[in-house]
């Protein structure tokens, strides 16, 4: 019987390798930590964040808790809903970050080595009337007609990999049109009917910018499931539909 030669070169690579991985993750908590204006809130968001990449069975806030080390998931319920931390600087501290770490040096996937801009609606199954935007409303991941949330996502994709770096929660008219319902849900006033064409073009006010300032230009856009009328800056950028 022939005994398999483990290599041990390829184990100590790996080893390595993640080693960075967490070395780089920790960096990156440390960096990002200047968000959230108290040790404890940073100390919180830490563990959520490395619970979301741990292989639990459900991402849920027990789960989470459990993999922290918590009796209760009050800890990450406090961070997500009733905290103050500024989410939008958390977004655009994400998309710097994602455009930076995706630079593939010109091998990218759209005309002329371009990485591409990826806008799209997904829907998440929800119950109910108290959740922010949920609704009886058509989404195409779920594939029909179905109490749920949707949301308008914006992805940056090159050859190195993609992520997201955007996102608006869609709210329909029964949702705007009634302020008691959404003052309830912690909606602010101001934020009125959008349509998600609308929210799709407000994130690409946003994200130019940044794209531009890495170096990327006028990136080619794929426009995926939203409808409507679409800005002039966004075919003079070369946004497909389909």
């Amino acid at each position: 019987m022939q005994v398999p030669v483990l290599d041990i070169s390829a184990v100590v690579t790996d080893r390595e390798r993640v080693d960075e991985w967490s070395d780089q993750l920790e960096d990156l908590l440390v960096e990002v930590g200047s968000i959230f204006p108290r040790a404890d809130l940073r100390r919180r968001a830490a563990a959520c964040v490395r619970g979301l990449l741990r292989p639990l069975s459900r991402k849920n806030g027990w789960q989470l808790a459990e993999y922290a080390g918590d009796f209760h998931p009050h800890n990450q319920q406090h961070l997500l809903y009733r905290a103050q931390w500024d989410v939008d600087e958390l977004r655009d501290f994400v998309r710097r970050y994602v455009v930076q770490g995706l630079d593939d040096g010109g091998a990218g996937l759209g005309p002329g080595g371009a990485g591409v801009l990826v806008i799209d609606e997904t829907g998440f199954s929800k119950k109910g009337r108290a959740s922010a935007g949920v609704a009886r409303q058509f989404t195409g991941s779920l594939g029909g007609v179905f109490p749920c949330q949707v949301g308008v996502m914006a992805a940056w994709a090159t050859a190195a990999g993609q992520a997201l770096i955007d996102r608006e929660l869609y709210l329909p008219r029964e949702w705007t049109d009634g302020c008691a319902r959404c003052r309830a849900a912690h909606i602010p006033d101001q934020v009125g009917f959008a349509t998600k064409a609308r929210q799709a073009e407000q994130m690409i006010d946003r994200i130019l910018p940044d794209l531009s300032e890495a170096g990327c230009g006028w990136p080619p856009m794929r426009c995926t499931g939203v409808t409507g009328p679409f800005a002039p800056s966004w075919k003079s950028a070369g946004c497909r539909r389909r």
